[in-house]
């Protein structure tokens, strides 16, 4: 099936393992928590266990430079998109509103991005992330 909207992070390619992992759940639960239609409906298995709802469409996840990742981010905004961000300066908090506090400290033009999180329809998103690779 192909859906009219598209989800893609982007995600610095010189993170650690455990970062690039944590900063994919960060910002896909920020994505879905902001878009309610991208979640699908509950599961069940054969004995009739519940398990939560996931994401209902592919994430499409992209490696890149910080330098990448600021071209990501222009490009979102200049489409009115409401991106999901992580900066470099997040790693170094423990809570959310110390993450809030970080990120309200940096000037726009200088995020250290790692990680940005993307949502809307699948062509407006194709031309955010043109020329990005798939992160391997």
């Amino acid at each position: 099936m192909i859906y009219e909207t598209k989800t893609a992070l982007v995600l610095r390619r010189d993170l650690a393992g455990w970062q690039m992992a944590n900063v994919a759940a960060f910002l896909a639960g920020g994505l879905a928590g902001t878009h309610a239609h991208l979640m699908g409906e509950p599961y069940k298995d054969a004995s009739g266990k519940a398990y939560t709802a996931l994401i209902r469409e592919p994430v499409f996840v992209y490696g890149g430079t910080v330098e990448e990742l600021r071209r990501t981010h222009q490009r979102a905004l200049s489409r009115e998109l409401v991106p999901a961000v992580y900066i470099e300066a997040m790693f170094s908090t423990t809570n959310d509103a110390d993450n809030r506090t970080a990120f309200a400290a940096a000037p726009v033009d200088a995020l250290d991005f790692v990680g940005i999180g993307v949502h809307g329809p699948r062509k407006v998103i194709d031309k955010v992330v043109n020329g990005l690779k798939f992160l391997t």
